[in-house]
């Protein structure tokens, strides 16, 4: 085995980050982010649901979220029953109907404050009730019902997830992230925890090694290799089920890094053997047609990742001399250098991953030693630095191409982190040492996020 594939087998940000909330203060200055309060409620049962919520759209890096002083005296104070009234109008619902306001809000207290939007979660009865005010406007913006599983269930996560991503939308027009997981490596396992970093649990078997998992674009599947016998085996499982079945490959090589293309349909990957290592796809939908993309001819070509079309396969290629990122289209033809670098002082690139809206690549490079995290404009084909603190690699993008997860040692031990590329803020997943290769999935819908 090549060096350069056993680095690849064993294998985002700078340290300004922005603060977490905002405090009120004597003075209050709002940022460019619209600006969200979580309204305190005492009891219903509920509290539990409001941290996940209030966690959700703080990481979603879109508001600047505004923290009450303690208590909730200065939530409710009446307005004019003409207030009530077109807060009412205004309001839309789902699931059993639109919401009826029991008290109005001092919409202009608010807006003083920097707010723009007030989210508000009651309970009627067995419903959960999310009514989101606009403040601007001095009304309400979307009344969501639902009735979410027991606090001790496990769908009942993911339900709140899916609930903080209709608010977002409500509130801004933008799909959140909240309804995702990621998947990651640790001590030759694959595990998936959510991407608050809250409910982590193992997804792979416990006896065998396995690595390099790979979301399915239906949120539903995910690949990954396994090592058997001296060879790397492909997988694919259900999440729901635990089920898992053999890529049908000839199994006499070691495949992995595998990659779906966007319709399920094809499975891409990287097969190593005494002369080199390659790219192939299989059929996965008629169990078939293995092909041969590349031919090394003394260099190793591995690591695929699709263009969200379909159309392009990005990928690492040696034939440079150091490792670097190429581009073809999906049949293998029209192979060229994708991310610009310069013989002699750039390093090598590795672990390519194309943003679900096709514009950007994300990579690791080492510079001067130490591998950080890129990004390449696919248009243009310009790149630049992303990380500078530690070394940084593996970046996976989450499903609105403006977060990124990667795994980072700048703490004093590996873990993954979280940057958003709109702000610079990053934040810990999992503050726990061993973790690697993660993959961010696509949004969960209520099949694809069940438990095993």
């Amino acid at each position: 085995m090549t060096p350069l594939l056993l680095a690849a087998l064993l294998v985002v940000q700078d340290t300004t980050s922005i603060d977490r909330g905002v405090r009120i203060g004597i003075v209050y200055r709002p940022g460019v982010r619209p600006g969200l309060v979580m309204l305190p409620r005492a009891g219903m049962g509920l509290d539990s649901v409001r941290a996940i919520v209030g966690r959700d759209l703080d990481y979603s890096d879109r508001f600047e979220i505004i923290t009450l002083p303690a208590g909730d005296s200065i939530r409710l104070a009446g307005t004019s029953s003409s207030t009530r009234s077109t807060a009412t109008r205004r309001s839309t619902g789902t699931g059993t109907g639109g919401a009826q306001s029991s008290s109005a809000l001092n919409y202009p207290l608010y807006q003083a404050l920097g707010a723009d939007f007030a989210l508000d979660v009651t309970a009627a009865g067995d419903t959960t009730v999310f009514t989101l005010h606009d403040i601007a406007a001095s009304g309400i913006r979307r009344t969501v019902r639902a009735r979410l599983p027991r606090a001790g269930d496990a769908s009942f996560r993911m339900a709140v997830h899916r609930l903080a991503d209709q608010a977002l939308q409500a509130a801004l027009g933008a799909p959140g992230i909240a309804a995702t997981r990621v998947l990651f490596v640790r001590d030759g396992k694959v595990y998936r925890i959510d991407q608050d970093g809250a409910d982590q649990q193992l997804v792979s078997s416990t006896d065998r090694q396995a690595m390099s998992p790979a979301w399915g674009a239906d949120g539903q599947h995910f690949a990954y290799m396994e090592f058997q016998a001296g060879k790397g085996w492909l997988y694919l499982q259900e999440m729901a089920t635990g089920k898992r079945t053999a890529v049908p490959t000839t199994g006499t090589a070691l495949d992995f890094t595998p990659a779906f293309s966007p319709d399920g349909q094809t499975l891409a990957f990287s097969r190593a053997t005494e002369e080199g290592t390659d790219l192939y796809t299989i059929n996965l939908k008629n169990s078939c047609c293995l092909r041969r993309l590349t031919v090394g001819r003394f260099s190793d070509n591995l690591s695929p990742t699709f263009s969200p079309d379909g159309q392009r396969i990005a990928f690492v290629s040696t034939r440079p001399g150091l490792p670097q990122i190429y581009v073809m289209a999906a049949d293998g033809t029209d192979q060229q250098l994708f991310a610009p670098f310069d013989y002699g002082v750039t390093g090598a690139s590795n672990a390519p991953e194309w943003s679900p809206d096709g514009q950007s690549v994300a990579f690791h490079r080492d510079v001067a030693g130490t591998l950080q995290v890129f990004v390449l404009d696919v248009r243009t084909r310009t790149v630049r630095q992303l990380t500078s603190v530690g070394r940084n690699e593996d970046p996976t993008w989450a499903p609105d191409s403006r977060h990124l997860a990667f795994v980072s040692d700048r703490s004093g031990y590996r873990q993954l982190w979280i940057i958003d590329l709109e702000t610079g803020r990053i934040r810990p997943l999992l503050q726990q040492s061993g973790e690697r290769l993660p993959a961010w999935s696509p949004r969960l819908s209520e099949a694809s996020s069940s438990t095993p």
